[in-house]
């Protein structure tokens, strides 16, 4: 396969990727958090570092609105919901078996 092939896999992956995410807002990025370990901020976070490993100056806030498909205030208003008890104490186990390994 030739670079430009797989560079362009990989771009229509991640576009599938944000359109999951993106039709799937019932999925909280806590619970992606404790069963992933990366959730749709860490994705705006490493959309927002390529562009800048490759000169081009993105902010955060545009990082999250591509992956999100809106303004993060607003999908945070209509989808995100406050954390459980149950979730904070998995993700808490989460992370301290991560750090075990």
């Amino acid at each position: 396969m030739d670079k430009q092939t797989e560079v362009e896999i990989e771009a229509a992956v991640f576009r599938r990727l944000v359109r999951h995410f993106q039709t799937h807002p019932e999925v909280q990025n806590m619970d992606l958090m404790i069963l992933a370990d990366f959730c749709r901020n860490c994705l705006s976070k490493w959309y927002q570092a390529a562009a800048q490993e490759r000169g081009f100056e993105i902010d955060y806030a545009k990082a999250r609105e591509i992956v999100y498909g809106m303004p993060y205030d607003e999908w945070k208003e209509k989808y995100q919901k406050e954390a459980t008890a149950e979730q904070t104490k998995a993700y808490e186990a989460a992370q301290q078996a991560r750090k075990q390994k």
